[in-house]
């Protein structure tokens, strides 16, 4: 692992209350259905994620957990069921059963709420680090530049990216992408952050320098949906695991619930691959 991984995350910048009880959750998700043509690959998905939860969600290829973040971030739209952050209902069922999104503006407010990081980094290859992870504060949350690039530099900083602000992304490992890419979201000052397959596209080494940024992140109490493959890291670092199989939630529940005892044959088959190793790191 290099050097200039991330050790700590500021409070100020990303830190999210402790978990609670009872309180309102960041993310409701109740009775979705998402179809392409005539496949149905989203049914009947209700899950929630409260202030200061690292729910992970797991499953094999083409189970449906890359289409449900892209649900839940506006991405894709669904025919059936809600959506909710907070007190912003983004969509939810009217009388005939479909789901009727609630319009521009409630969509502007919760894309406000939540960021996310893609698999590929996604980072604009014509921009500077510095610009990257500013643009989208400055251009569309219209945020004072002089504070967003004291927080950009900050986050870089945090990341293991100080001294990097002016390259571009072609000058940068991927390991080092995806923490400009997780510095960018963060610099939203997001209430959830979305990480869809965040290590997929790198190396082992560089695999955990990312995963180490996560679960600085996590120790610090910031709400989080992983869409993750790295089963140690789902099982150390999550409040909640989802299993998800054929765009149904076959099981949920904590990590010794779910990873160490499965309770599901189609869970305990997709858990068998990992044995062998302990799913250890």
């Amino acid at each position: 692992m290099t050097q200039e991984t991330v050790i700590e995350v500021s409070e100020t910048a990303t830190a999210q209350p402790a978990p609670a009880k009872d309180t309102t959750p960041v993310l409701s998700v109740e009775h979705l259905e998402k179809s392409f043509g005539d496949t149905m690959v989203l049914k009947d998905i209700s899950f929630e994620v409260r202030p200061g939860e690292v729910v992970s969600i797991i499953g094999p290829s083409g189970s449906g957990k890359s289409t449900l973040l892209r649900c839940c971030t506006l991405l894709e739209t669904f025919e059936s069921g809600a959506l909710r952050y907070d007190d912003l209902v983004v969509a939810e069922n009217d009388a005939s059963g479909k789901a009727h999104y609630s319009g521009k503006e409630m969509d502007k407010q919760a894309r406000e709420r939540f960021g996310l990081v893609f698999q590929n980094f996604n980072l604009f290859p014509h921009y500077s680090v510095l610009r990257n992870v500013m643009e989208a504060p400055v251009v569309v949350q219209k945020k004072d530049k002089a504070e967003t690039e004291a927080l950009a530099r900050k986050l870089l900083k945090q990341m293991g990216l100080e001294g990097k602000e002016d390259a571009y992304p072609c000058e940068l490992s991927g390991g080092q992408q995806q923490r400009v890419a997780i510095a960018r979201a963060l610099c939203l000052q997001p209430e959830i952050l979305f990480f869809d397959e965040p290590t997929s596209a790198l190396d082992p080494e560089l695999t955990q320098e990312v995963l180490k940024v996560i679960r600085a992140l996590a120790e610090e109490h910031m709400t989080m949906v992983i869409v993750t493959h790295e089963m140690a890291f789902a099982r150390d670092v999550s409040d909640k695991i989802i299993f998800m199989d054929g765009g149904v939630i076959v099981e949920e529940g904590t990590p010794d619930e779910v990873i160490n005892h499965p309770q599901h044959n189609r869970t305990k088959a997709f858990l068998s691959r990992y044995q062998s190793d302990g799913a250890t790191d």
